[in-house]
């Protein structure tokens, strides 16, 4: 996320003295009810669903995702490639190319 849209959300929360209800239980809270509005794009069909609306959803998630970060003081860049070196590591190409299968069923 580049650092002018970061400012623009983090004034926003300032300017509405919204920091004293954002807990971090608060801010997970809105991120899983955020992303069952997202998922709700798509509940009845997997292809003919409205781009604006999903765009509009994935936005708040992102935004109470960016709002988590600052309240736990959490680099976003850190803790991704930290995941994804665990990811890496539970797939490994040659066992997980082209299956979806779960970590602890993959084959070879």
């Amino acid at each position: 996320m580049k650092q002018e849209t970061i400012d623009r959300i983090r004034k926003f929360v300032s300017d509405r003295e919204w920091e004293q209800y954002h807990t971090p239980a608060n801010l997970a809270k809105s991120i899983s009810i955020e992303a069952s509005e997202l998922l709700e794009c798509f509940q009845w069909s997997d292809t003919d669903y409205d781009l604006e609306h999903v765009k509009e959803e994935l936005a708040d998630v992102m935004v109470y995702c960016r709002n988590l970060l600052d309240e736990l003081g959490v680099d976003e860049d850190e803790i991704i490639n930290a995941k994804m070196d665990q990811n890496e590591r539970k797939y490994p190409i040659e066992k997980a190319r082209g299956t979806a299968a779960k970590y602890d069923q993959l084959e070879g």
